[in-house]
C-alpha cells in the first residue's frame, strides 16, 4: 500500500477526519523540512522507532486514537504499471493517467512489477476474520485493483465468506475510467481478481448540484452512471442510495451513509443466520439506530418486492429539482453556440467584403497607372 493510500486510511479512520487530513496532508514551508509533508515524516518517524513497518502503523491505532486499523497489504517495493490497448507499456503509476489521455486509448491491463511482491503479517488473518469485505472507493487501477494482484489476497477474498462489497466511485478518473458505467469498473475488477470477488455494489443514485458536475465535466470526468440491469447481470447485488456530498466543490461519498448500509448488511447477515444479539451484534444495531436518526437507510428487500409495473430508471443525478436549472445551463450553453457561429460568419462576411475591396481598389489603381 503506498504512503499516500496509508496516509489517508489512517485519516479516514480518525475521530477528527478532517482534522487528521489536514495534519497528515501538511506541508512545511520553510527550513529543511521545507516541502516534505508531516503525515511523510510521522511514518518515517514510527518506522525509525519501531525498526519495522506494520508494526509501527499498528502502533499508529494508539498513538492517534484512530478506530480501526491500518495494515499495508505488502511491505515490498513494487511498480504499478499498464498496458494500454494500443500496446503501450506504462512503467510509473503517475504517468498513466497522462499518456492514455494523450494517446486518446485505454487501460487494457494493469500489472504489479515484481509480479511476486509478499503478502504483509496481518493481511490474511484480518480477510479469513472478516464480517464483511470492503473494496474501494479509489482510484479503479492505480488504487483499488493493484492491492488485490498481490500474491493470494484476491483468491483469500474469494473464498471468504464475508461479505464481499464494492464501494463504486462517484465520478469518473480522466485518464483511467472515461465513461465507465458502474459495471466496466466492477469488471475491470472481475477481469483482474477473478469471480466471486464481489457480492454487492455500493452505488450512488442521489442527487448532485449541476453546477458541480459542470465544473468536473470542464476538467473531463462526468457521472459514473449506476447500470443496474448490467449490475445484476453479472451476479452483484446494487445498494442504491443517496452516498455523494460535495465539500468544498469537492465531490465524495458520504462516510456516514455509506457505512450505515454497509452495517446494515452486516446486521441484517446476522439475523439471517440466528446469531445471538452478541456484543458485537448489539454494538452495530445501536450504532445503525444512532446514525438512523439524521437520514434513511434503504430498505432493498422492500424495494426488490416493488411493482413490476413500476419502469426502474437508471440513477439520474438531473432530477426534476433541478431541470429549470439543467434547461437555463444548456440555453446558455447553445446560446454562446449561436453567438459564437454569428460572430464567424460576420467575420466571414467582412473578410470577403474587405477583399472585394481591395481588389477594387488596387484595379481602380492599376487603370490611374495606366
Amino acid at each position: 500500500m503506498p504512503t499516500e493510500d496509508i496516509k489517508s486510511s489512517i485519516s479516514a479512520l480518525s475521530l477528527q477526519e478532517d482534522e487528521m487530513t489536514n495534519l497528515m496532508n501538511y506541508k512545511f514551508k520553510n527550513g529543511k523540512l521545507s516541502n516534505l509533508s508531516f503525515g511523510d515524516i510521522y511514518l518515517s518517524a514510527m518506522q525509525n522507532t519501531y525498526g519495522d513497518f506494520t508494526r509501527s502503523i499498528e502502533k499508529s491505532s494508539d498513538i492517534l486514537s484512530i478506530v480501526g486499523k491500518v495494515l499495508p497489504v505488502t511491505l515490498d517495493e513494487m511498480k504499478i504499471c499498464a498496458e494500454l490497448k494500443d500496446g503501450t507499456i506504462i512503467e510509473e503509476k503517475h504517468k498513466i493517467s497522462e499518456i492514455v489521455s494523450q494517446r486518446v486509448t485505454e487501460i487494457n491491463r494493469v500489472y504489479i512489477n515484481p509480479s511476486n511482491c509478499r503478502i504483509a503479517p496481518g493481511i490474511m488473518e484480518a480477510i479469513k476474520e472478516a464480517d464483511s469485505i470492503v473494496i474501494g472507493p479509489g482510484s479503479l487501477y492505480t488504487n483499488v485493483i493493484p492491492n488485490l494482484l498481490i500474491k493470494n489476497v484476491a483468491k483469500a477474498i474469494r473464498d471468504s465468506k464475508a461479505q464481499k462489497v464494492y464501494v463504486c466511485n462517484i465520478m469518473t478518473e480522466p485518464g483511467q475510467t472515461d465513461d465507465y458505467d458502474v459495471s466496466d469498473h466492477i469488471n475491470a475488477i472481475i477481469d483482474h481478481a477473478g469471480e466471486g470477488i464481489i457480492d454487492y455494489c455500493v452505488c450512488d443514485t442521489g442527487e448532485i448540484v449541476p453546477e458541480i458536475v459542470r465544473k468536473y465535466n470542464m476538467a473531463g470526468s462526468n457521472i459514473v452512471n449506476t447500470d443496474i440491469a448490467k449490475i445484476r447481470d453479472l451476479g452483484i447485488k446494487p445498494l442504491k442510495g443517496d452516498f455523494a456530498t460535495v465539500e468544498d466543490e469537492h465531490i465524495k461519498h458520504n462516510s456516514d451513509e455509506t457505512a450505515k448500509v454497509i452495517i446494515e448488511l452486516i446486521v441484517n447477515e446476522a439475523k439471517f443466520k440466528d446469531k445471538k444479539p452478541d456484543e458485537q451484534f448489539m454494538l452495530l444495531n445501536k450504532k445503525l439506530k444512532e446514525t438512523n436518526k439524521n437520514g434513511k437507510i434503504v430498505d432493498y428487500k422492500k424495494e426488490k418486492k416493488a411493482k413490476h409495473s413500476k419502469i426502474e430508471k437508471n440513477a439520474s443525478k438531473f432530477t426534476n429539482k433541478y431541470q429549470d436549472r439543467i434547461e437555463s445551463i444548456k440555453n446558455s450553453d447553445k446560446t454562446r453556440e449561436k453567438n459564437r457561429e454569428i460572430r464567424e460568419e460576420t467575420e466571414k462576411i467582412v473578410s470577403a467584403i474587405e477583399a472585394e475591396q481591395k481588389e477594387k481598389f488596387l484595379q481602380e489603381m492599376y487603370k490611374k497607372k495606366k
